[in-house]
Order: C-alpha cells, then sequence, then structure tokens
C-alpha cells in the first residue's frame, strides 16, 4: 500500500485561496480513480496539537490502489501525478511551496471514520531506521476542555523530544478531529518518549480513564522518500 502527506504552504497574501481549496479540492480527489482514501486538513501553529490554526499551511493525505510508477516521482511531476492538473495548476498559480512524504504503512490499529483506510497493518514489524507516525482521534464533545487542558502542555515539550526529526499538528474539523504527524530517527526513539516521558503517560492515562475519544488511530510507516517543490 502506498500513501502520501503533502504540506502545502501558501504565500500570506493568498491564505483565502488556501482555505478556498479545503473545498474545492474535494472534486479532483474524489474522482481521482486511483485514490482509495484521502483527507484534507489544516494545520496548527505549532508542531503538534495546537489550538490556533496555522493560515497559510494545509495538508493533503491520500491513499493509492496501484502504486505501481509512483515511486519514480520527482519534484517536476509529483503534485499532477499524485492529484491531478488542477490541483497541480492551483499549486502553479498561487505559488504553493510543497513537501510530500511517500510512506507505506507498517503498523498500526484503530479506524479514521469507521474504515481501515491503510488496510490492516502488523501490530508489530522489523522495520529499522527513520519511521513516521500518524495519531488521530476523535474527541467527545464533553471532553474537548480536558483534552486541550492536558494536551498542549505536553505537545510542546514532545518538540525537545530526543531523535524526534519532525512533527505538525493536523486536524480536519477545528478543535475536534486532530492528529499529529511526526518523523523519527527510529522506533526505539519515539518508543522512548511515548513510554518513558512522564507527561506524556499521565495523559495517556487519563484518555483511557476518562474517555477522551469516540474513534483513534496510530499507524507507523516506512519512509519512502521525501519530495519538495
Amino acid at each position: 500500500m502506498f500513501v502520501t502527506l503533502t504540506i502545502q504552504k501558501y504565500p500570506k497574501k493568498y491564505t483565502y485561496f488556501a482555505l478556498l481549496s479545503m473545498a474545492i479540492f474535494r472534486l479532483p480527489l474524489l474522482l481521482n480513480k486511483n485514490i482509495s482514501f484521502y483527507k484534507l486538513m489544516g494545520c496548527g501553529k505549532n508542531g503538534s496539537f495546537d489550538i490556533h490554526p496555522d493560515w497559510q499551511q494545509w495538508v493533503i493525505l491520500s491513499v493509492y490502489k496501484d502504486a505501481s510508477d509512483l515511486e519514480k516521482l520527482d519534484s517536476t511531476n509529483a503534485v499532477k501525478k499524485l492529484y491531478g492538473s488542477f490541483i497541480a495548476n492551483w499549486h502553479h498559480t498561487f505559488k504553493v511551496e510543497t513537501n510530500t512524504i511517500l510512506l507505506t504503512p507498517i503498523e498500526g490499529h484503530g479506524k479514521w471514520d469507521g474504515k481501515d483506510p491503510f488496510g490492516v497493518p502488523n501490530k508489530n514489524s522489523d522495520h529499522t531506521g527513520e519511521i513516521a507516525v500518524l495519531t488521530r482521534a476523535t474527541i467527545r464533545l464533553s471532553k474537548l476542555r480536558s483534552f486541550w487542558k492536558n494536551v498542549q502542555p505536553v505537545a510542546a515539550k514532545s518538540l525537545q523530544a530526543e531523535g524526534l526529526i519532525r512533527s505538525i499538528g493536523i486536524g480536519e474539523i477545528p478543535l475536534i478531529k486532530q492528529a499529529t504527524f511526526s518523523i523519527w530517527k527510529d522506533k526505539e526513539a519515539m518508543k522512548q518518549f511515548a513510554y518513558t516521558m512522564k507527561e506524556h503517560t499521565t495523559v495517556i492515562a487519563k484518555t483511557r480513564k476518562e474517555n477522551w475519544y469516540s474513534e483513534e488511530m496510530f499507524v507507523r510507516f516506512a519512509i519512502i522518500k521525501t519530495i519538495n517543490a
């Protein structure tokens, strides 16, 4: 299975068109016969869960049915081949900078809108080297205050974790449907943060005890390549 996550950065003067794209891009993605699942998402201002949006930065996440020629992508053709001419032309018109990460799921559990968009990855794999991690959840309305009160301090501290290469907070619906996509130097570095950082383990325990989420997902990916355009 082949997955892409494209981070789109718009010039400040085109932020209106960035917001508009989240509605307009749905049609070309829906009509793309090679895409089995997609999400259009906004970003938080900082590198993890953040209540404040970054109006210049937006994300497309897609899952592909046929990946036979997608590994040949480069900066000159990636957006057009992945998302079609309309989105490629839109990016050109509004001078959008893109960073696309090509991924394959290796481990995970949970659902996204009741679906298994990444198949059913193994519970554990023998993958070594850099790893990408997607954690996402739908927060119960009654738990929003508790979630944001507890998560933001941990999210800020997580950016200092040893072995963290990059982190970005993303979400479909502000405040309610939230996710973090992060890249780590290896699985051990990610586990060191997840299971030994006191603040993080405390919050995880609270999510279970107080039942914050109506749905959640955790997936690890191997990184195939990254493309900047």
